[in-house]
C-alpha cells in the first residue's frame, strides 16, 4: 500500500487516485529564463522518479510539466540579452530538454507553455470576475481573497497574518493588500495580448492553474513543486482554481526540502550558484541524479564536492555489480542452487518496494539496493559455482530499480562498436600469448583512452564503460 505526505492535511495518506488505475500529476516547471540550477534539478528528478514508480506499480500517469515562458524575471532577462521574450523562450526551453535528457527525467505527457495557453487563462479570470472573486481596475485584474474562506488552508496561515505582513505601499487600488493579480495591464516593452480588461499578459499564479485544468481537468491526484512554492504560488492555485470550477483542485499536495550548498543557501552574490550544465562539465550528470535521489525528498539535502564523489563511487559500486553479474550470466549453467542468494534477493525486493511505498523513501530503498549488491558480490566471489536462476532474480530486481531510479545507463554501444571493441581485446589476447607486451599495453590504453575498462578475470578479459562515459 503507498503512503504519501499530503502537505494540505500535514499526514501521510494512503494513496488512492480518483480515478481506479489512472493518476493525473502536475509539476510546477522552470521559468525559461536561464539554464536551470541544481535546486530545481531536485523537483523535476524527484518527481520523475516518483511517476516512474507509480507506472511500476501499474498505474497510467498522465504527467504534466510547465514552462513559464512570461513573467518579469522573463522580461527584464531578454531586455538585457537584445532578444524577444519568445526567442528567449525557445533557446532555454531547448536548454532544458538537453539538462533533463542528460538527468534521465522523461518527458513529460504534456509541456504547456503559459503564452500558448492565453485563451484558457482568459476563460478562468473571466469565470473569477463573473462569480465575485475576482474585480478589475485600469487593465488588471484581481483575485479577491477575502471571497475564498479557505484561502491559507495549505500553508496554515491566516488571512489577518498575511494582511499584516504585506507592506502598505503595495498597490492602494486593491480592496485588499492580500489580493493577487490574475492580468496585467500592457506596459511599454512588454509582450502583450487582447483580453477582455484590454491588452495585457496574465500574472504568474493562474498560469499554472489554467494549464492544469486544460490538460487534466478540474481536479488532479497530484500536484509537486519546491516548498517555497507553498506560499503564495500553490496557495494562490488553491483559491483561483477552486473558486472558479467549484471542487476541489488537488487531493495530494507534495513538496521537496531545500537544497543547500556546502551547508549555504545558493545565491550568484554567494558565487556558489551552480546549474546542471555546470555539473556536466565535470561529472556524469546522472551521479549528480543519483545524489538528489540519496535523501528523502522531504529532508533538506546539502550539495559538496565530497558528496557528488561519494555519490559518484557509490553509483559506480552498483554498476559494477550490476556488469559482474550481467558477465557471470553469460558464462553459468542452470542446475545450482543458492538458496542464501534467492533470499537475499527477494528480501531485497520486498524491502525496497517498501521503502517507496512509504512515502517515495528514496533513500531507504537505497539502502536496499546495496544490500542486493552485497548479496550478489558475495556469492560471485565466494561461491563455487554461480547459481543463474538466482542470478536472472537478481538481474531483474536490478532493471527494475534502474527503470525507476533511471541511474545507470544501459546499452550504449552500438552493434558496431562492440564488434570493435571485442575484436581488439581478442588482439590483445594473442599479445599477450605471445608476450607481446607493449602491444597489449598500447591496445588497453586505447580502450582507457574511449572510457573502456578492461577486467582480466580467470573466466576471460570483461569490459564496461567508465561510468564517466555512460
Amino acid at each position: 500500500m503507498l503512503v504519501v505526505y499530503n502537505d494540505l492535511s500535514r499526514e501521510k495518506e494512503e494513496f488512492k487516485p480518483l480515478e481506479e488505475g489512472k493518476v493525473k500529476f502536475y509539476v510546477c516547471g522552470p521559468t525559461v529564463y536561464n539554464y536551470f540550477h541544481i535546486g530545481n534539478a531536485r523537483p523535476f528528478v524527484m518527481f520523475d522518479i516518483f511517476r516512474r514508480y507509480l507506472e511500476y506499480l501499474g498505474y497510467e500517469v498522465t504527467f504534466v510539466q510547465n514552462f513559464t515562458d512570461i513573467d518579469d524575471k522573463m522580461i527584464t532577462r531578454a531586455h538585457e540579452t537584445g532578444v524577444t521574450v519568445d526567442e528567449l523562450a525557445e533557446q532555454f526551453i531547448a536548454a532544458y530538454y538537453e539538462d533533463a535528457d542528460a538527468l534521465g527525467i522523461k518527458r513529460a505527457t504534456h509541456n504547456p507553455r503559459a503564452t500558448r495557453e492565453i485563451g484558457e487563462i482568459i476563460k478562468i479570470v473571466s469565470a473569477l470576475i463573473e462569480k465575485g472573486h475576482a474585480y478589475e481596475v485600469d487593465g488588471d485584474v484581481y483575485f479577491s481573497v477575502m471571497s475564498f474562506p479557505e484561502y491559507g488552508k495549505l500553508s496554515k496561515q491566516s488571512i489577518e497574518e498575511l494582511r499584516s505582513g504585506v507592506r502598505v505601499d503595495i498597490d492602494d487600488r486593491k480592496k485588499d493588500p492580500v489580493d493577487f493579480a490574475l492580468w496585467k495591464s500592457g506596459k511599454q516593452g512588454e509582450p502583450t495580448w487582447e483580453s477582455p480588461w484590454g491588452k495585457g499578459r496574465p500574472g504568474w499564479h493562474i498560469e499554472c492553474s489554467a494549464m492544469s485544468t486544460k490538460y487534466l481537468g478540474e481536479s488532479i491526484d497530484i500536484h509537486g513543486g519546491g516548498s517555497d512554492l507553498i506560499f503564495p504560488h500553490h496557495e494562490n492555485e488553491i483559491a483561483q482554481s477552486e473558486a472558479a470550477n467549484g471542487c476541489r483542485f488537488v487531493k495530494y499536495w507534495l513538496h521537496n526540502a531545500y537544497l543547500m550548498i556546502d551547508m549555504e543557501k545558493m545565491s550568484k552574490s554567494l558565487g556558489n550558484f551552480k546549474t546542471v550544465r555546470d555539473i556536466r562539465e565535470k561529472y556524469n550528470p546522472l551521479v549528480l541524479r543519483f545524489f538528489l535521489l540519496s535523501a528523502h525528498y522531504r529532508s533538506p539535502i546539502n550539495f559538496s564536492q565530497e558528496a557528488l564523489e561519494q555519490s559518484r563511487g557509490a553509483l559506480e559500486r552498483i554498476k559494477n555489480s550490476y556488469e559482474d553479474l550481467i558477465f557471470a550470466l553469460s558464462r553459468c549453467n542452470p542446475g545450482v542452487c543458492d538458496e542464501k542468494l534467492r533470499r537475499s534477493v527477494e528480501e531485497a525486493r520486498c524491502c525496497f518496494c517498501e521503502a517507496m511505498n512509504d512515502d517515495f523513501n528514496t533513500a531507504g530503498a537505497l539502502g536496499n539496493v546495496f544490500d542486493l549488491v552485497h548479496a550478489v558480490n558475495v556469492h560471485l566471489t565466494e561461491g563455487d559455482k554461480p547459481d543463474k536462476e538466482g542470478l536472472e532474480a537478481a538481474l531483474k530486481l536490478f532493471e527494475d530499480v534502474n527503470g525507476i531510479f533511471g541511474i545507470f545507463a544501459k546499452g550504449r554501444t552500438s552493434d558496431h562498436e562492440n564488434a570493435e571493441i571485442e575484436a581488439m581485446i581478442k588482439e590483445r589476447s594473442k599479445a599477450r600469448e605471445t608476450k607481446n607486451f607493449a602491444r597489449s599495453d598500447e591496445i588497453r590504453a586505447t580502450l582507457a583512452s574511449r572510457g573502456i575498462i578492461l577486467e582480466d578475470t580467470p573466466q576471460g578479459t570483461r569490459w564496461k564503460k567508465s561510468i564517466d562515459c555512460d
